[in-house]
């Protein structure tokens, strides 16, 4: 027997966990950590919806087995979703499957339509799913860079052209994760026009579709005429309703794809518990303030910590959009290396950041920030961020 097994050989080591791993011991060991690592909401779902959720589990007919695309009303509550956010008309029988999590959905997706040996074209650096589930389905990844530039288009180009077999998927994620950039919807619009000249299918990836600042509100691909006829759309529950733990999302768009995506579904799961369905129908058809006061509280988090760090000595630019700030290291530690300075600010700063390696080569040079704490912990983080960093020689603003 070979020592290991052939889907395992194919992924590396979890660079993040090194970190996970110290910020679980260092707890366990009494440290207060401010973990700003993880991109998991500290914030609570709605009443109403949690409510519905314990309405529904008191019957006793809805302990069985549920949908596996989702019960019609969600299906339905998704489809209106998209209509009112962004003007998209989706048919919920045909063009909405509901998927434990968007990351669960680009998983099987990527198991429904991808065969060994194909190309798929994913952005570096990226959510590790973007490019690991679809190397787990047998796929071979070509990287593409995130920042959406003329530079991006270019690389598109040199891939349909120099790659063999020709790229077949191409993967999309604004705002993105790990680095928040956004798009306009020119951008889609492009791309849109290039994905059928070249007969290349787009996946995009939406779970911070309603974490945007400063008024400008995100777009969808679907929002382009045609988009449909190569496109599907991911989105999450997790961060707009903070329900990140009951694994809600939806793939939406091209019936081709949802077929394929449902019928793959239907073999390995039998959905979501039928209350958290129930939940996400009154999450979606309920009041949405809460969308707005969400999106406010982390617009305040993240001009707060961009202020105390940068007066610590650490100068990170403000995100767009998402819950997490791409942080270039400070030019003196540069050397140190993504991995090495999370794991020093973990050590003698008692603050928990992904390192930027962990999301592909060029996230090396980058820290990812998560605005998961409030903002008297973002503060105590930059005080004690400024005291490791004058250690080290950095020079700080006056507190």
């Amino acid at each position: 027997m070979e020592d290991e097994f052939y889907r395992i050989k194919r992924l590396p080591p979890y660079v993040i966990a090194e970190v996970n791993d110290m910020r679980a011991a260092a707890r366990a060991a009494g440290r207060d950590i401010i973990d700003l690592g993880m991109g998991n909401p500290d914030l609570p779902p709605p009443a109403h919806i949690v409510d519905k959720l314990c309405e529904v589990a008191q019957k006793a007919d809805a302990h069985g087995y549920s949908a596996s695309a989702g019960i019609p009303g969600v299906r339905k509550a998704q489809a209106n979703y998209y209509g009112r956010r962004f003007g998209v008309d989706l048919d919920p029988n045909t063009e909405v499957v509901m998927t434990m999590g968007s990351k669960e959905g680009l998983a099987s997706m990527a198991t429904a339509i991808t065969a060994p040996g194909d190309v798929v074209l994913a952005p570096n650096p990226s959510y590790p799913i973007h490019t690991f589930g679809f190397i787990i389905a047998g796929a071979t990844i070509r990287s593409v860079p995130t920042t959406p530039d003329e530079n991006y288009w270019r690389a598109l180009d040199r891939a349909m052209a120099f790659t063999v077999p020709r790229p077949s998927i191409l993967i999309v994620n604004y705002p993105s994760n790990p680095t928040a950039e956004t798009v306009d919807l020119a951008f889609y619009e492009r791309l849109v026009a290039w994905a059928k000249e070249n007969k290349v299918w787009i996946l995009s990836d939406l779970a911070y579709s309603e974490l945007y600042y400063d008024g400008n509100p995100t777009v969808s691909i679907l929002q382009v005429p045609g988009a449909k006829d190569v496109a599907v759309e991911f989105t999450s529950m997790s961060k707009t309703f903070s329900m990140a733990g009951w694994r809600v999302g939806f793939a939406v768009g091209n019936k081709r794809l949802i077929a394929a995506l449902k019928r793959v579904k239907s073999y390995l799961d039998y959905g979501a518990f039928t209350p958290i369905q129930a939940a996400t129908c009154a999450a979606l058809n309920g009041p949405q303030d809460i969308v707005e006061m969400n999106r406010n509280l982390y617009q305040k988090r993240r001009d707060v910590m961009v202020e105390a760090f940068g007066r610590a000595g650490w100068e990170i630019p403000a995100p767009k959009a998402s819950m997490f700030a791409w942080a270039p290291l400070p030019p003196a530690l540069k050397d140190m290396g993504s991995l090495e300075f999370s794991k020093q600010l973990l050590t003698h700063a008692e603050v928990a950041v992904a390192p930027g390696v962990g999301y592909g080569e060029d996230g090396e040079g980058f820290v990812r920030i998560a605005m998961v704490e409030n903002e008297q912990r973002l503060r105590q983080a930059a005080r004690n961020i400024k005291r490791y960093l004058s250690s080290m020689g950095v020079n700080s603003s006056a507190a």
